[in-house]
């Protein structure tokens, strides 16, 4: 049984070529609407819940600067405004992906999408509250390039492998979330003096999983290369 929404194949092939296939005397008719009906069930699954939250985090975006920058982006009222859009976009960071391996809800789009709005709502936070003085360029700077680094990076070695998640990547990604939510709200006293330590153990997971990852990548390369040659001698012989 289809699920909701989806179209069964035979229903396809009946619409899609204008002859009724009930009795199978159709059949050259079939291949093109088995071709209608995957395209229909690929279409649609675009339209899942775990692509709808990181169209929701891509939307959350603009609104989040917004807020931000609202009444000069000092009041406290328009920061915790900007907070809870953080927070719900990090919130659904968090669900989508796994959903998405769940229920079996990957698609192109998702691989493309995803790691767009998780580096758009960071970049955007980082660049405002540098923009307003609250944290120091270096610090955005290191971030979102070592984003960016590793994203190129894994991009260059991709026909060699894929380098994985690493646990330190998911701890540095959750510190990272928290330090920059603390510096979003117009915090003081103690707080504001944690925050800043958090700051820094986010700067150093940031650092130190860079590296991490560019020496799998080396290790990535050098055994992709060995394995090509062996391939290539074992060919020869």
């Amino acid at each position: 049984m289809p699920a909701d929404g989806a179209v069964a194949p035979d229903d396809v092939r009946t619409t899609g070529t204008g002859h009724d296939d009930v009795d199978g005397s159709d059949d050259a008719a079939r291949p093109r609407g088995g071709k209608i009906a995957a395209a229909a069930v690929n279409q649609a699954s675009v339209w899942n819940i775990a692509n709808l939250l990181t169209m929701l985090r891509l939307i959350l975006v603009p609104g989040f600067v917004a807020l931000m920058l609202a009444d000069g982006g000092y009041d406290p009222a328009w920061r915790s405004l900007a907070w809870a859009a953080f927070a719900i976009a990090m919130i659904t960071d968090l669900f989508d992906g796994h959903l998405a391996r769940t229920y079996d809800l990957v698609t192109d789009f998702g691989k493309i999408a995803d790691p767009i709005a998780d580096k758009a709502i960071m970049g955007a936070a980082l660049i405002c509250l540098s923009s307003l003085g609250d944290l120091p360029w270096w610090v955005t700077c290191v971030i979102l390039g070592r984003e960016l680094g590793i994203t190129l990076l894994r991009f260059v070695v991709i026909r060699y492998g894929v380098i994985p998640a690493s646990r330190g990547g998911k701890l540095k990604t959750l510190t990272q979330g928290i330090a920059v939510g603390m510096y979003v709200l117009a915090l003081t006293g103690w707080l504001a003096t944690l925050r800043w330590w958090v700051m820094a153990a986010a700067v150093v997971l940031t650092v130190v999983t860079g590296l991490d990852y560019v020496r799998q990548a080396i290790v990535l390369r050098r055994q992709g290369i060995a394995d090509r040659g062996a391939a290539t001698e074992e060919t020869r012989a």
